[in-house]
């Protein structure tokens, strides 16, 4: 398996060896995560945020401070030479000269991939538009891996926004690799978009709900999404779906006691604050393994482990 010098764009791009091996890496990097490590020592990440971010950005830095390597980049675009009109291949052609590896976030769908065509660095989706987040799904992975030890055999449920949530279409892609049941629960209108629904149907068994309660006693794993605002073209339809879902400790007395509820963040009021201090919380234990799993792609994306 070759990652020296890869992008990484899409989920899809990815074979079910290729995911396994990335989580067995993140596995090895846990030290790396908690201590330090200087393999990357002069090596420099450019992080290129075209939109808001908290938990990706950081963590990317995080990751490659973590690795010895140094970082640098924008969280807000209004400051850059975009705003004088410079296009995103030359701003790519550009940072590629001050970087070992651009890790790009962009409100436009396939603007990573298109980076990706006139980069000679290795570019890193963190996020583009509504279509997909590669990182974030290998995360989850790594999280549903660690804290049930398999990911084959997991009754696992989408639920939310899974029409414009990106961090849904890249786990759902990347699950479809694994023998596992997806259920996946919205409204109608914010349906899983049917190109990801043709894909994964091939593979897995996928069942869609509208309502969490008729499938929650059987579930291992509980993904939660908040509505996205900022995606809907019109705001009455934001409106009309909006607070559609809730967990609550109520709720949860017909869950299996080691049910686990995952969250991408930044969270709204899908899940209530009662919620953290139980068992099944693990959503902030996510951003921990961010830090991991991207420790992990950067050292083999860079070659400082195979």
């Amino acid at each position: 398996m070759k990652f020296k010098g890869r992008d990484i764009i899409s989920i899809k791009d990815f074979t079910r060896q290729e995911i396994d091996y990335i989580l067995k890496i993140a596995g090895e990097m846990e030290p790396v995560a908690k201590s330090g490590s200087d393999i990357l020592h002069g090596k420099l990440l450019a992080t290129l945020f075209f939109e808001p971010s908290t938990r990706t950005r950081l963590s990317f830095e995080s990751a490659m401070h973590k690795l010895g390597g140094s970082a640098i980049g924008f969280a807000e675009a209004e400051i850059t030479s975009v705003k004088k009109g410079e296009n995103l291949a030359d701003t790519v052609r550009v940072v590629e000269n001050y970087a070992d590896v651009i890790a790009l976030r962009h409100p436009l769908e396939g603007a990573a991939r298109l980076a990706a065509e006139f980069a000679k660095v290795p570019i890193i989706n963190a996020g583009s538009g509504a279509e997909e987040h590669p990182t974030q799904a290998l995360l989850d992975l790594y999280t549903v891996w660690k804290e049930l030890g398999r990911i084959d055999g997991v009754n696992i449920a989408l639920v939310g926004d899974l029409r414009y949530g990106r961090t849904v279409h890249s786990l759902a892609y990347a699950l479809s690799l694994y023998d596992v049941k997806l259920h996946l629960v919205s409204p109608d209108s914010l349906r899983m978009r049917r190109e990801v629904l043709d894909t994964i149907k091939e593979r897995i068994k996928v069942v869609e709900k509208r309502t969490i309660e008729e499938i929650l006693p059987r579930l291992d794993v509980l993904y939660m999404t908040r509505i996205q605002k900022e995606r809907f073209p019109d705001a009455a339809e934001y409106a009309k779906v909006k607070g559609s879902y809730k967990v609550d400790l109520r709720l949860l007395e017909d869950a299996k006691k080691d049910l686990i509820i995952l969250h991408p963040l930044p969270r709204i009021d899908e899940i209530a604050a009662e919620v953290d201090a139980t068992s099944h919380a693990r959503y902030f234990q996510q951003v921990w393994n961010g830090i991991v799993t991207r420790i992990a792609l950067l050292a083999l994306i860079l070659g400082a482990t195979e």
